[in-house]
């Protein structure tokens, strides 16, 4: 188990043997509970399928994405 600390910008530090063993510098994380996971994206493209909408490309749908993260979590910083 590692201890991380998150930064006023709401930054971490993954440690480097960690990193290593990611195999990636792409990750997604997913809040479950009162949990963060963090799981490394070897085919960036793969990971964004289930926001495929057609006629649109990829650095839209990117930013539909980092979009819809900034507003889901300002809703959940706001809830508590």
């Amino acid at each position: 188990m590692f201890t991380v600390k998150i930064t006023s910008k709401g930054q971490i530090t993954i440690p480097a043997g960690l990193r290593k063993r990611l195999g990636s510098d792409l990750v997604e994380m997913e809040m479950v509970g009162d949990e963060i996971i963090i799981r490394p994206i070897r085919k960036p493209g793969g990971a964004l399928k289930k926001y495929a909408l057609k006629g649109k490309n990829i650095e839209e749908v990117m930013k539909m994405e980092e979009e819809v993260a900034r507003s889901g979590f300002s809703q959940e910083r706001n809830d508590h």
